[in-house]
């Protein structure tokens, strides 16, 4: 049975955790949600699914830290994460730790990525399924998808109507190509790679 754990909130952590839990042998051992949300899709799932859920003010802090470890986790599924993941639980998984960013990397690194590619007129964009590691949105690359941006696409409509369902798609194709042991490790073009900050 593979340990599976997701780090995530929001309706896109809520589906990715929901077809996680329809693959063959894999059990999920973990929801880490943000603290102070009861209304969060992903904590929501987690409480009527009786799940073992974990909200944590940092993920940083020694209780997180220390709690993760004891988790005893084969994967680690980082899904619409905003807090800073340390090290120590990144590397802690025994088949690694894959993340959902919704850009093709090593394109609009940063956390407003579908904002920056509408705002630059971008005629596509697309998601990243990537094995974090200390730099941000740095990783070496597991699978992408590519769609396309019509001149009638807002950040919601690219978003809810492309980048969300393609990306529990993609999360879901890679993380069983990590349990078969055949997901790739593509390393970034750094000289193809931008990074904007908040879209204010």
């Amino acid at each position: 049975m593979n340990r599976i754990a997701i780090i995530g909130q929001s309706a896109f952590g809520a589906e990715v955790a929901s077809e996680i839990s329809k693959i063959e042998n894999v059990k999920i051992v973990g929801i880490i949600t943000p603290s102070n949300q009861d209304k969060d899709p992903l904590y929501q799932y987690g409480i009527k699914e009786k799940l073992n859920v974990l909200r944590f003010s940092k993920l940083k802090s020694k209780e997180a830290i220390n709690i993760f470890l004891e988790l005893n986790v084969d994967l680690l599924v980082m899904a619409y994460v905003t807090d800073i993941v340390p090290l120590e639980i990144i590397n802690n998984p025994s088949k690694g730790t894959i993340q959902y960013h919704p850009s093709l990397l090593p394109a609009h690194r940063g956390p407003s990525s579908i904002n920056w590619a509408v705002i630059n007129g971008d005629k596509k964009t697309g998601i990243t399924i990537f094995w974090p590691d200390e730099g941000l949105d740095t990783g070496p690359i597991l699978l992408q998808e590519e769609v396309e941006i019509s001149n009638h696409d807002t950040t919601g409509s690219l978003y809810f109507n492309k980048l969300f369902p393609v990306g529990v798609d993609s999360m879901i194709k890679s993380i069983k190509l990590v349990l078969k042991n055949k997901a790739p490790k593509i390393k970034q073009n750094e000289k193809n790679a931008t990074y904007e900050s908040w879209c204010s």
